[in-house]
């Protein structure tokens, strides 16, 4: 039976190839505790190439230009079973190969965060060419990113992933979307759980207003909000939560961006 490369869901077009800045994934020794080995987890993972132009734009998350946005090369678009339907957008993950000592790069690790999605091929087993579907853990990379821990000529590798928290420059950013009284919100460069799971809003003249998950890490609201001071309330998937007051001034406007405070 023929294999299909994994299909990574494309929402957006806005990489340009021929001005990308790559930036590196991390890239460091795994030398993970005793405490933490339980946590480990098994899947596989394959490789897209900067040559695959449909591959290298913002995908299924919504963050768009993933080099000037700060995430680069070090992402990954995830299976069905470990997508959650774009609630995962953001959280980030510690990827090693394993069990092939041919292709395995040893005691090497990378760090890359959720930003796309692998959608499931079902005219494929899952055993065969349906890398993405259920009930697969599957992770597709940036071959940049894949040829830090495995040779490229692996293809189809098994790994081990944990979850652990991500760790960011520089503040949560709010970039403003939309037009009249539908305001869009992509909410990106999150550290801690790096997942949104909630949001609220609040203008000087509002009380605070629940927004809904548009897709990936946009949240949207019908209310009219302009010439107001907006402050943002987002919880993460640990369940922690981040104020940030007056992020945007009274005279924001739709395409800006604002940065506010940051998880510890």
């Amino acid at each position: 039976m023929p294999i299909e490369r994994p299909r990574l869901i494309l929402l957006t077009l806005t990489l340009s190839l021929s001005s990308a800045v790559l930036v590196g994934c991390h890239y460091f020794p795994s030398t993970p505790s005793a405490a933490s080995q339980s946590d480990w987890k098994s899947a596989r993972a394959t490789y897209y190439a900067a040559a695959d132009p449909i591959d290298a734009v913002g995908g299924a998350c919504g963050y768009g230009d993933l080099s000037r946005n700060g995430y680069g090369k070090a992402t990954a678009g995830l299976s069905t079973v470990l997508f959650e339907k774009g609630q995962i957008c953001g959280a980030c993950f510690e990827i090693r190969c394993v069990e092939d000592l041919r292709w395995c790069i040893p005691g090497t690790s990378i760090i890359v965060t959720a930003t796309n999605f692998c959608a499931p091929n079902y005219g494929f087993d899952a055993d065969g060419g349906g890398r993405c579907n259920p009930p697969n853990s599957h992770f597709v990379l940036p071959i940049e990113s894949f040829e830090k821990i495995a040779i490229w000529k692996a293809s189809n590798m098994p790994v081990q992933y944990r979850r652990i928290r991500c760790r960011k420059e520089g503040g949560v950013r709010f970039s403003m979307g939309g037009a009249g009284i539908f305001l869009s919100v992509l909410i990106s460069n999150v550290a801690g759980a790096g997942d949104v799971a909630a949001v609220k809003i609040k203008g000087s003249v509002t009380g605070w207003l629940p927004m809904g998950r548009n897709w990936g890490q946009n949240w949207h609201i019908n209310a009219d909000l302009k010439n107001q001071p907006l402050s943002f309330e987002i919880t993460s998937s640990d369940g922690i939560t981040l104020t940030s007051y007056n992020v945007a001034p009274k005279n924001w406007d739709f395409g800006q961006s604002f940065e506010g405070k940051q998880f510890d």
